[in-house]
């Protein structure tokens, strides 16, 4: 993508034609239907997005001087629903937000030689029945998930069932028939994946144990002191009875994650550290998930957005679309989509620099329509905790997105990168670095961002409007310039890349009748399907065209 073919066409950004088209994009979505398969995917650190309520900052004494980027710096639920209500999501083309865990976190800091390490990253749990006062309320996560269905966005949040939080000076370990503290992880074979610690001091969930446990010491403690422990106890007793379950850690911990789904109605969860926990555990919790979503459609007939079932998308690390459904153990394969998820995260899309659109885009889709037999992946170009992304340096954000958004699968949009947010921060170190606050600020203040981000909204409400574009069947049409043709159901697309001359001639002989009304949504210019080509004049090197309804 050359930027300056768009930015001569858009000068003006906001306040040109450019803007008028992104508004019309918004509004056409209402019409379409949601496939999980084609979504556009906002992935989001609670703490680093948008602090809209500076009054929950600082909680349970966490006043200790942290090391550079590893403390909690404001972010929160009230910061999401701002931008939901301001239509940032809607114009970004996402129909998905995916957040890190907003589950409790343990009150101490772990010291590591750098300073202080919170956790506020979300992953560091110490009561998963309770959502982080840093991050809000139960009263704002009803409120977010209401608006974000509003504007027809699903919530997605993040389930950790293999680990809780390190133990510090204010959190104590849970009893050792909840967690092991040792061995530590070698990956050498599956046993030693699964059974084990993924790094020093972060206490590992029995999840292997039929077995009935008492609850934590601390959590009975805890909710004494909050007044909540017999309201818990009745839950829990109702659930375990229910589901004819012993009293195990790993099914207290479905019980306090399916909560989420039967209270408040959220559409789907990431599920994290997958393949250090037995693969058995997440078909169960998979069969937990679907029934607290059928109770909670039951029950609020009037805010059901489709019929789509509850989705889980799994983090299983290393994991790549090459292997299709098996994942590799150095002594087995297991096939976690026959466990519960619909989707894997996709870690290969990061390291695609060095081939072609055209080449990425056959490989996954010959991939996803065969050897996926109708599974999903989801893919990224940048993450929370990969240190290797497609563009460190953001050097080729644009070049980026276009690869991000219309790639055969998931895309996931991981915040910044429609803003350029910078991956390297100084003073910060390993995964830090990958963490920043969102640039809010530049995006205000600076035209490239701007042109950058109106490229990503371009794409993305393409893609958002049209299933055809993540879930379809892709089909090449021409090599150079590369276009291409993606069908699903009946929703389908041409799009055309590198195509630099301004008047452009695109072949849709076969597909589209004669006489057919099309529009590139890019730049909003119209023509007419004659003698089997669509021809027009624009001033981008990119064409997404869509029929006109008439």
């Amino acid at each position: 993508m050359k930027k300056i073919l768009f930015t001569i066409g858009c000068a003006s950004l906001f306040l040109s034609s450019c803007s008028k088209t992104v508004v019309e994009g918004a509004q056409e979505n209402q019409k379409q239907s949601f496939v999980w398969e084609g979504a556009n995917v906002y992935f989001l650190l609670t703490d680093r997005f948008n602090n809209g309520d500076k009054t929950n900052d600082v909680n349970y004494g966490r006043t200790e001087k942290s090391a550079k980027l590893r403390g909690f710096e404001g972010g929160d639920l009230r910061g999401i629903i701002n931008k939901v209500e301001d239509n940032y999501f809607s114009d970004l083309g996402i129909n998905a937000i995916w957040m890190t865990p907003i589950v409790e976190q343990i009150h101490g800091a772990v010291n590591e030689g750098q300073g202080a390490t919170y956790g506020f990253h979300g992953y560091w749990t110490k009561d998963w029945s309770s959502i982080d006062k840093n991050w809000g309320s139960e009263k704002d996560l009803q409120e977010l998930v209401d608006k974000a269905h509003a504007k027809g966005i699903r919530i997605m949040l993040d389930a950790v069932i293999n680990h809780t939080g390190p133990a510090t000076k204010e959190d104590g370990v849970f009893p050792a028939d909840w967690v092991r503290v040792s061995p530590q992880c070698n990956y050498d074979s599956y046993k030693t994946t699964v059974e084990c610690t993924l790094v020093a001091n972060l206490p590992d969930i029995l999840t292997e144990s039929e077995s009935d446990v008492m609850l934590p010491p601390q959590l009975l403690a805890k909710w004494s002191k909050e007044g909540r422990l017999d309201k818990e106890v009745v839950e829990l007793n109702a659930f375990f009875a229910k589901y004819n379950l012993p009293k195990a850690p790993k099914y207290y911990i479905m019980k306090w994650l399916s909560d989420y789904i039967r209270k408040y109605g959220i559409d789907g969860y990431r599920v994290d550290t997958v393949k250090h926990t037995e693969e058995e555990v997440w078909k169960k919790f998979a069969e937990i998930c679907q029934d607290a979503f059928a109770e909670y459609k039951a029950n609020h007939p009037t805010k059901i957005l489709d019929q789509n079932n509850f989705y889980l998308i799994g983090e299983v690390y290393n994991y790549t679309i090459n292997d299709a459904q098996e994942f590799p153990f150095p002594d087995k394969k297991v096939n976690y989509f026959e466990n519960g998820f619909d989707t894997l995260i996709n870690f290969d899309l990061r390291s695609t620099q060095k081939e072609t659109s055209q080449q990425v885009f056959n490989r996954y889709n010959d991939i996803l329509q065969n050897e996926m037999k109708g599974k999903s992946v989801l893919n990224y170009i940048t993450s929370h905790d990969d240190g290797s992304p497609f563009d460190k340096n953001r050097k080729n954000t644009w070049d980026a997105g276009t690869r991000l958004l219309l790639t055969p699968g998931i895309s996931q949009v991981y915040y910044g990168d429609e803003s350029s947010r910078p991956l390297e921060i100084d003073g910060a170190d390993g995964d830090a670095n990958l963490r920043s606050f969102m640039n809010w600020d530049e995006i205000e203040n600076n035209a490239d961002k701007k042109a950058l981000l109106l490229h990503f909204q371009k794409l993305g409400q393409f893609r958002r409007n049209h299933p055809a574009v993540g879930a379809g069947k892709h089909t090449d049409l021409q090599n150079d310039p590369y276009i291409f043709h993606r069908k699903y159901e009946n929703d389908e697309v041409i799009i055309a890349l590198s195509y630099f001359r301004p008047q452009k001639m695109i072949t849709v002989s076969n597909l589209w009748k004669d006489g057919t009304k099309v529009r590139d949504f890019y730049t909003g210019t119209t023509a007419v399907v004659k003698d089997g080509y669509v021809v027009m004049d624009t001033n981008s090197d990119i064409v997404l065209l869509e029929k006109v309804k008439q």
